[in-house]
């Protein structure tokens, strides 16, 4: 056999081992992890409760999950040991002090668009050209008037009507 027959196989060969090599890293992280277990640690369980540890055995954790509630599970369902700060900031919504010195974000943009200059000041602008047309003046070609000034007079004059407020909204 040539080496060329059997690379593919080397290849496959060594893929198989590193995965189960960084499994089984993995694995014992996760069992030094539960062997690290103290009671008052906080802990998330595979199913997603948060619970004190209250007392450790050799398989299993007795888990306090709140006033009067105790739980017996095994060291398996434990998914994650937690930092007391960590525990402190998802079940009781306590954050950590250094959270205190960054800048906070309003709830509202009014803060972001306030400027310092006085109110006044910024009614003096002149109006913004945002590409609109007026009605163009008649062809002195032709001299017949540009198609755009009465459909444009007639929208203004509907739209004096409606906003006056008279008997029509009663």
């Amino acid at each position: 056999m040539s080496l060329v027959t059997l690379l593919p196989f080397i290849v496959l060969i060594g893929a198989m081992f590193l995965m189960t090599r960084s499994a089984k890293k993995k694995q014992q992280q996760a069992a030094n992890m539960r062997n690290e277990m103290q009671p008052g640690t906080g802990v998330r369980t595979i199913g997603g409760m948060y619970a004190t540890v209250k007392e450790v055995n050799e398989d299993t954790v007795l888990l306090d999950a709140g006033p009067g509630v105790e739980l017996l599970f095994a060291k398996n369902a434990i998914g994650a040991v937690l930092s007391d700060d960590e525990y402190n900031r998802i079940v009781h919504g306590i954050e950590h002090d250094l959270k205190s010195d960054m800048d906070v974000v309003p709830d509202d943009a009014s803060s972001l668009t306030e400027t310092d200059a006085p109110a006044d000041a910024a009614s003096d602008d002149k109006s913004v050209d945002l590409g609109k047309k007026a009605a163009e003046p008649a062809d002195e070609t032709t001299d017949e008037p540009a198609a755009d000034a009465a459909p444009a007079e007639a929208q203004t004059d509907e739209k004096a009507k409606k906003s006056d407020g008279g008997s029509e909204a009663k």
